[in-house]
């Protein structure tokens, strides 16, 4: 079942959104395959620490996170990539891997790769390994308001 908070959240903002069920998956290329739907428009989350401090680094299925980049737009050099086992508390009610881009449900700040806002929809697991939520992505921007950066490598 997809995170209640997350579908909460949405419905109480009323945003038109698609809950789409696939079969189980890992890795967010395997999600979007599972799924039919393009690399680019899949959102995958990537927990990293700026500083110790948690963060959310949300880039399309297809792209890596390039850590130099984001080390020298954020002026921080401590910024790494963060283990499960330091932020798998923090999603008590998602399936490890599976958390939705939506760190301000999570008390974080959301780094958002410029490659991703070139799509009219997105889709991002909705905290389980086996559904995804599909909207428009301005509507995630207006609820997340995330830092949008140029940040991911292909």
């Amino acid at each position: 079942m997809a995170c209640k908070k997350l579908i909460e959240y949405l419905d109480d903002h009323n945003v038109k959104y698609i809950t789409i069920t696939h079969s189980q998956a890992f890795t967010a290329q395997q999600v979007a395959a599972s799924a039919h739907i393009k690399g680019r428009e899949m959102a995958k989350t990537v927990i990293i620490k700026i500083n110790g401090k948690m963060a959310m680094a949300v880039l399309p299925a297809n792209y890596h996170v390039d850590f130099h980049l984001l080390k020298e737009i954020t002026g921080n050099e401590d910024v790494v990539l963060a283990h499960e086992s330091e932020f798998k508390e923090l999603f008590d009610d998602c399936e490890t891997g599976a958390m939705p881009p939506f760190g301000n449900l999570y008390g974080l700040d959301v780094f958002v790769a410029q490659t991703l806002m070139e799509n009219d929809e997105i889709a991002f697991n909705a905290g389980n390994h086996s559904e995804l939520i599909r909207m428009h992505y301005r509507d995630f921007e207006n609820l997340v308001k995330p830092k949008v950066l140029k940040f991911s490598a292909h």
